[in-house]
């Protein structure tokens, strides 16, 4: 029930936010979000061992999205310029011992969570963005859920049972098809509103096998974003990132697909339009 309630606070909030808020209010909000994450991935570290420097960090995550609103092209050299920061400050400020371990675990939060969170906003302004971002929650929630409904009850070949006993291969399976429904439903309702209402607010050119070959991707990433946030927690000694959403664990446990799902269909979109 607690997972459910804050589901349904939760995702009018974002589509909400992705559908109506200007760019100078979304970008900050999935900020907001890549600092909460970053807090408990540091968490993570700091059981592991490492001892990351949590305000450089948010100070370097908060340039990295600041950097990238303003400097799109320039991403990649402000990531390595923040990167290189960290790793003089750890050297000025921490344990000679201890440089190594932190310098790691700043550097790997930054671009584990922010630059990967970077393609959300980055999808967003593209010419149907907020129908792109609606693609890849929809599709990352939809799989989700089918994981949870048809993996717990039948689920009996396991997945990968030394990172997370509890997910098996009907889950994943079931998670492919689920995203497959969504994306199906989302066509369809795009549909529906520009023959019905001339609506535009769902856009999605190319054929519809252009977006269900997406969605294999998109789900297999977030799969793969999901086991790796896994191994980092079992590497911590933990089950969950955090307690700060009920039902659902911490915000980290919440946007771990996405941190994979959200680049895999930047670049695939990338790749599409090269070609």
């Amino acid at each position: 029930m607690k997972r459910l309630i804050t589901a349904v606070v939760l995702i009018p909030v974002v589509l909400l936010l992705v559908f109506l808020a200007p760019r100078w209010l979304f970008t900050p909000a999935v900020a907001v979000v890549a600092a909460l994450a970053a807090w408990e991935c540091m968490g993570l570290a700091d059981r592991g061992g490492a001892k990351p420097p949590r305000i450089a960090v948010l100070v370097a995550l908060a340039a990295l999205f600041a950097g990238n609103y303003q400097w799109p092209d320039l991403t990649a050299a402000i990531f390595g310029v923040l990167s290189l920061a960290l790793l003089v400050y750890c050297t000025l400020v921490k344990p000679a011992a201890q440089v190594m371990a932190d310098a790691s675990a700043s550097i790997f939060c930054v671009f584990y969570i922010g630059l990967t969170l970077l393609a959300v906003p980055t999808l967003r302004e593209q010419a149907n963005g907020p129908s792109l971002v609606a693609f890849l929650l929809c599709v990352v929630w939809a799989g989700d859920i089918a994981a949870l409904y048809v993996g717990r009850p039948w689920g009996r070949h396991k997945l990968a049972p030394t990172l997370s006993p509890n997910k098996t291969w009907e889950g994943a399976v079931a998670s492919v098809a689920g995203s497959l429904l969504a994306t199906g439903g989302l066509l369809g309702l795009a549909t529906q509103l520009q023959q019905s209402w001339d609506s535009g607010v769902l856009s999605y050119p190319d054929v519809p096998g252009y977006w269900l070959m997406l969605a294999v991707i998109v789900n297999v990433a977030a799969q793969v974003g999901d086991l790796a946030e896994s191994a980092l927690k079992r590497s911590a000694g933990v089950k969950d990132s955090g307690s700060l959403l009920p039902g659902h664990g911490g915000v980290l446990d919440r946007i771990d697909a996405v941190l994979l799902a959200a680049p895999a269909l930047w670049y695939a979109q990338v790749i599409h339009q090269m070609f």
